[in-house]
């Protein structure tokens, strides 16, 4: 009997546990194993007269330097840029992307062209912080919206001067990044707190043994590669972010004020407070009256203004909410008064400075 109730507990416990757990994958990352912005200046050409206006000198000389370089001499009095936009192109390289690997590229309009629809991206190199060009960006666009305009009215779906080129980048240059010789990786939390940090070092080193990791600050964990795994990097790397650990939140209340919203988080509690909250409106209504004179009288037109007030009061309960209540006791208690979201934002603020709420109060 007291195995089965042991069996019964265990099982209950690891239910929990994968209820709540999340893969560390989830909650951090490699240090160095990132994202790299690239971003380039080009033109979109093919455009339907929704191109630049002719006042735009940086795209007249984008244009004139590049027949300059195909061997066409033209004049820049007369180039015509209707049909053309200058454009920045920016895109982001994955970790590892190898030469000849496709990306997207996000092309968005630097001059005063109305629509980049029905646009072909012209050869454009995307270059790192560094100035080395990584890409070369090229292709149709798709922009997803229409316009249509005539002399008095327009229509206009989506945004029209920001368009997509998929796959329409190339990688031409590799970031150089060896795993094999690492024998020490750093992984860093997206957001830091030292109970998370302990959990995740606790479950790696249960997992791949004592000593593999240990938690350097809120937001560090430093990894040291067994020697089992010899070479084998990337395999360490993918057991460690499959391990389950459940993260640990600071108690906190976020409010919006600008559009009355409120996010509770799970660990907010309170002390014992009552609550009461009931709204005034107050109504002021004017109707003048104008009094007209007699025909052929002396008489002038006067206007007497009539007034009407009118105050009502919401008559509204007194709660209260004792203390280590949890959030769907909070929630539950609040909603008996009839608060609105926008009402939360006042209560919230007022329980906060009776000293009754546990938890960060956080106004964005």
């Amino acid at each position: 009997m007291f195995k089965k109730t042991m069996l019964i507990l265990i099982i209950s416990f690891t239910l929990i546990q994968n209820t709540y757990a999340v893969r560390i994958k989830d909650i951090a990352s490699i240090k160095g194993i990132r994202t790299n912005q690239l971003i380039g200046y080009g033109l979109v050409v093919g455009l339907d007269g929704t191109g630049d206006k002719t006042g735009a000198d940086f795209t007249i000389q984008s244009i004139v330097n590049m027949m300059e370089e195909m061997g066409v001499h033209v004049n820049k009095s007369q180039v015509k840029v209707k049909n053309v936009a200058a454009v920045m192109v920016t895109a982001n390289m994955p970790p590892f992307s190898k030469i000849g690997n496709k990306i997207d590229v996000t092309v968005s309009s630097v001059g005063d062209a109305k629509s980049l629809a029905g646009g072909t991206l012209l050869l454009t190199p995307l270059r790192g912080v560094d100035g080395k060009a990584y890409a070369l960006a090229q292709g149709p666009l798709a922009v997803g919206g229409f316009g249509a305009a005539g002399a008095g009215a327009a229509v206009t779906q989506n945004y029209l001067v920001v368009g997509r080129v998929p796959r329409g980048a190339s990688i031409e240059r590799e970031i150089p990044f060896n795993l094999s010789e690492k024998e020490g990786l750093t992984m860093t939390l997206y957001n830091p707190d030292f109970t998370t940090a302990l959990r995740i070092a606790d479950v790696i080193n249960v997992a791949l043994g004592e000593g593999t990791a240990s938690a350097l600050d809120s937001g560090t964990v430093n990894l040291k590669v067994p020697s089992k795994f010899g070479a084998q990097v990337a395999k360490f790397i993918g057991d460690v972010e499959t391990l389950e650990v459940m993260p640990d939140t600071v108690a906190k209340v976020i409010i919006n004020e600008k559009t009355g919203t409120v996010v509770i988080g799970e660990n907010v509690r309170i002390s014992t407070v009552a609550v009461s909250h009931g709204n005034l409106s107050i109504t002021v209504q004017e109707n003048p009256q104008v009094s007209q004179p007699q025909p052929l009288g002396q008489g002038q037109t006067t206007v007497t203004p009539q007034t009407q007030i009118s105050v009502k009061e919401q008559q509204n309960k007194l709660v209260v909410v004792n203390a280590g209540s949890t959030i769907g006791e909070l929630v539950r208690a609040l909603n008996a008064i009839g608060v609105s979201p926008r009402d939360l934002v006042s209560i919230f603020q007022s329980i906060k400075a009776s000293g009754a709420l546990q938890a960060e109060l956080e106004i964005i």
